[in-house]
Parts: C-alpha cells; structure tokens; sequence
C-alpha cells in the first residue's frame, strides 16, 4: 500500500496538476473523472463522489431499462471511487497527469457488487484461500489504421486503410515503416507509463498487431490491460492514426482476441506442472480445466459480450468455436502449455478483444474454483483440429441470446460472482440484444454500421 504520509511529497516532487482517477464500466470501457491535487489528496482514503448513472447506460448512452437495478442503485444517488493507490502512476500522455485505478464502493466502503474490479478481487483472493498464488498475462490485439480518428469518424470508420499494407501475413518482417514506427511509440509509451511489455509483432489480419505483456498478480495484470489500451489509443491518435480493439471490424479480415495465460503457484512452485509427467497436465491443472469447460457456456457471455463479438467465431478463422481443451492445440477453447516448470499454464483462448477484462478473469477463476473443488475431470484432450467437429460436440455460444440463457440457467458460476451481479449483468446484456435488434443492428450484415458506431472507438 502507498504510504499515506508521503502522498503530497510524491504528488510535489513530480509536479502532478491533474489525477484522473479510473475504472471500468460493466461494458469495460475506461471511465473515471480528473482531480485537482488538493482534491485527490483529500479522497485519497476515502474516496471521490461518483454518479451511478455511469453504471445504468449503455454505449450509445441511453438508459438501460427493463431491469432490476439492485439495492445499491438510487435515484441518481453517488457510488463511490476509491482509489487502489498501488496503482498510481505518472502518465506520459500530458506532463502532470497522474492515474489511479479505483473500486467502486457504496457510502459505507463496501465494495458494489456490481464492480467488475472488486469481483476479479475476489476470485483472486479465493485462489488465495485455496493456498495458491495465481500469475497471469493477457495479450492485446487491436488493428491500426492510416487515417486519424477525425478521419475515420468522419468515413463512419468505413473504407479505412489498416497501416503497413494490405501485403503478406501473419509474423512478416516487411510491413512499411510507418507501421514499425507507430508499434514502437507504443512500446516505449508503455515502458515509461510503468507497464512492462515483452514483445509485439504483426497478427493475422492487415494492420493487426498483439502486445504481449509479462506475467504478474491477477489484478495487476487486468490492470495492465486497461492502461495499455488506453496508451495504444493516445499513441495511435498523437501519430495522427486510428485503433480499434472490436471483436471484428471487417467481415472480410480475421477477428480480435484477449487470450488469457494462467499459472498457479505454491511454495513457489508452479501446480500445473507435474514433475513425474513434465509432458503433461498435473492433476491440479486437469482439475482447473474441468471446472472451465463445466462452466464455459454459462461464462460465455462475460467473454462475447456485445453482438459484435459473435461476428468472430467462425469455423477456421482462429477462435475457437468448441467447449474443447487439449495440450498445446490452440484451435480448442482451453490450450494446456505443459512446457517445463517456469513455462506450464492454462491459456483460456475464448474472450474476444471487446470484453470486460475483470469480469471475462473472473469468470474464468471462478470456473476453475469449482473444478479444483468438485474435482472435475476435464476427459480426454482434443488430439485433432477443433474446428468443424462432428455433430454432438459441444459448441461455443453463437449468439448473445444463447449465451444470456446459459448464464441464466446456470447455479455454480453464480454463487460464487454473486448473484446480484449475474442478475445484472443479464439485464444488460438483454438491453444490448434489444438495441442491436431495434436500433440499427443488421444480423445479416458482415459487420453493419450501427456496430462501426457503438464499438469501434470505445471497446
């Protein structure tokens, strides 16, 4: 924890002038609110007003209706921002600014049960009450373009040009220089931002890039996550560029993925390796494996949130389209890296590039909670391709609509999110499908301009 007492020293000694205290909405999307010194070292304990409007709209910005809001919820009453001063931090993008990622919390200090962050929290501190330490990295994939973002609003981010060619494939080396140039701001962004970074390279689809960010603690790391993409979008944008993390911006190019890699440690040793069987599995990690996939068609909606995200699971274009595990396939939902002590991990290659990076972790432990708890065994792994399987092999969720009933049916995954998130979490999801369907969203199109408007920037 940030020692307190020396709160204004460091606020002095780097001339802050504005602190943008941060967090995510239900729909992940970066939201927060810029202090003045005097009035961030005054919440630094306590915390910041904050309307819980920011938690009931959508993002077209309408009212989510139809639901029940929770006890939490007033009548346009403040919440509460409470900063996690671990994570404060200068910020690169304006001299002065500092940021601090922050929990959302009622007038009493407990945590809503509607914070995606505190949430993740807590399925860490479960892994911890299970005697484990967890470590997790997430890669980023987002596609950059030629034209600015002025430009690209003003084409309704139409007939845009992904930067460094329509050339090649996927890891080439001969992308223009403007593409090196731009990644590489990035990265050096991002180093002095305090987010280490171990590599980027060109992905799959023109323009497409991923970050790789090194492994840490499972809050940290969703964190990570969060600020880099907000750094990849000011960088993008000072470079007179445009970047978007949708799920799919283009019918005719690959989609955009988070994958998730997990290990877990005790006693500085990591359980997912097994020494007697380095090739494979431990049981603790078969375990945690079972307990995914058991889980996965309820967790699916908190890994495709919005009806663009269906728009990438598609038969041999990358994400998987089964409720599949196998060791080192990366065409099943659960990939078993069993390479060594230092190397051995999960990675969960579901969730597409528009989640809510806190709910999409915490699903994803809390389904593994409850295979290490009823010892779920996973079968056998995927030895062949797992797209296009025969008949009888169970599906990922193919619309939000499916998924929602899934969530909705479900009881394990419940109880340990908490039901009051669940139940709303559904109401919004139901208030996604209903605007896709009433206000513009064509099914039929690739990708139709009522998706280009809502995600493309803000995702």
């Amino acid at each position: 924890m940030f020692d307190l007492n020396g709160l204004d020293a460091w606020v002095d000694e780097r001339s802050i002038r504005t602190v943008r205290a941060q967090t995510v909405n239900l729909d992940g999307v970066l939201i927060g609110k810029h202090l003045a010194p005097s009035k961030f070292l005054s919440g630094a304990r306590s915390g910041w007003g904050f309307s819980d409007i920011a938690l009931a709209v959508d993002m077209g910005n309408s009212t989510q209706l139809g639901f029940d809001f929770g006890d939490w919820r007033g009548e346009l009453r403040d919440v509460v921002l409470r900063p996690d001063l671990k994570t404060l931090a200068e910020d690169d993008a304006l001299p002065g600014l500092a940021t601090v990622m922050c929990d959302l919390v009622d007038q009493h200090g407990t945590a809503l049960p509607v914070c995606s962050r505190s949430t993740l929290a807590r399925m860490a501190d479960l892994v911890a009450q299970r005697g484990y330490t967890g470590k997790a990295a997430i890669e980023i994939e987002a596609t950059v373009f030629e034209e600015s973002i002025e430009q690209a609003r003003a084409q309704q981010f139409r007939d845009l040009h992904p930067l460094g060619g329509t050339g090649a494939a996927i890891y080439v080396l001969s992308r223009s220089r403007d593409f090196t140039v731009l990644m590489d701001a990035m990265a050096e962004r991002l180093q002095r931002s305090g987010i280490p970074w171990e590599g980027w390279a060109d992905e799959s689809a023109h323009g497409q890039i991923e970050f790789n960010l090194p492994p840490t603690d499972i809050v940290t790391a969703a964190d990570r996550y969060v600020r880099a993409k907000q750094v990849m979008r000011e960088v993008a944008y000072e470079h007179g560029r445009t970047i978007t993390f949708m799920a799919r911006w283009s019918p005719d190019l690959f989609g955009q993925g988070a994958h998730i890699n997990l290990s877990l440690m005790r006693d500085e040793h990591n359980v997912f390796f097994d020494p007697a069987a380095p090739q494979a599995p431990s049981e603790t990690m078969r375990h945690f494996i079972g307990g995914v996939l058991a889980t996965l068609p309820a967790a699916s909606s908190f890994q495709f949130p919005t009806a663009n995200s269906y728009r990438r699971i598609a038969e041999f274009n990358g994400p998987p389209t089964s409720v599949t595990w196998g060791i080192d396939n990366k065409s099943t939902a659960v990939r078993a890296v069993c390479a060594g002590e230092k190397l051995s991990r999960i990675e969960y290659r579901v969730p597409s590039a528009d989640v809510n990076i806190y709910l999409s972790m915490a699903s994803f432990l809390a389904g593994g909670l409850i295979g290490l708890r009823d010892q779920i065994d996973p079968g056998e792994p995927c030895a062949v391709m797992a797209w296009a399987l025969p008949p009888g092999t169970p599906k990922l969720a193919g619309t939000l609509s499916e998924s929602i009933a899934a969530l909705e049916a479900d009881s394990a995954l419940t109880d340990l999110l908490g039901e009051e998130l669940v139940r709303y979490w559904i109401g919004t999801r139901r208030w996604e499908w209903l605007q896709f369907h009433t206000t513009g969203g064509d099914p039929e199109a690739g990708v139709s301009s009522w998706e280009l408007q809502r995600y493309f920037e803000h995702v």
